[in-house]
């Protein structure tokens, strides 16, 4: 009986603050509030477009971006000192680690790089891809950006 008063308040408290912005510490960034940026051609190939919603503050070190790569357009080759996540939201693309073989990704897949991993990923050759991009910070730093992707390793199976 405890459990389901407990239960019945609980959901009262999360129904009358359904409707709030903001709630005890807890913030909504709303979609559009943000200005997209097109990804600097110095670590990018190609036309990208990024979305930065949501990135750690204080003591939070987790910070992640949408990022849409319009079709051949890639990022260079990188690295990230405490690995990154990736969840292709739409299309099909490409990630690639360094002496491995390039490998197709589509809509749905969650692709793991470990920490240290050099690698790349892009949209395909002929189609366009989005991916939430998750990483941390260590010691104010989250990526370390290296050489261009050439034609070549791009087009490379």
């Amino acid at each position: 009986m405890k459990n389901l008063i407990a239960t019945v308040a609980t959901a009262g408290l999360i129904a009358s603050a359904a409707g709030a912005e903001e709630l005890a510490g807890v913030q909504v960034t709303h979609i559009g509030t943000q200005a997209s940026a097109a990804g600097p051609t110095e670590f990018f190939s190609g036309v990208v477009r990024i979305d930065t919603p949501f990135k750690g503050s204080g003591q939070a070190r987790i910070s992640g971006a949408t990022v849409t790569f319009e079709p051949g357009a890639r990022t260079a080759w990188h690295t990230h000192p405490l690995g990154q996540t990736l969840i292709v939201t739409a299309g099909s693309g490409r990630v690639q680690q360094w002496g491995g073989p390039v490998q197709d990704i589509r809509a749905g897949d969650t692709v793991w790089i470990p920490p240290g991993v050099k690698h790349w990923h892009g949209a395909s050759g002929s189609t366009a891809m989005t991916h939430i991009a998750i990483a941390e910070v260590l010691d104010g730093n989250v990526v370390e950006w290296l050489e261009k992707v050439s034609d070549d390793q791009f087009g490379s199976r």
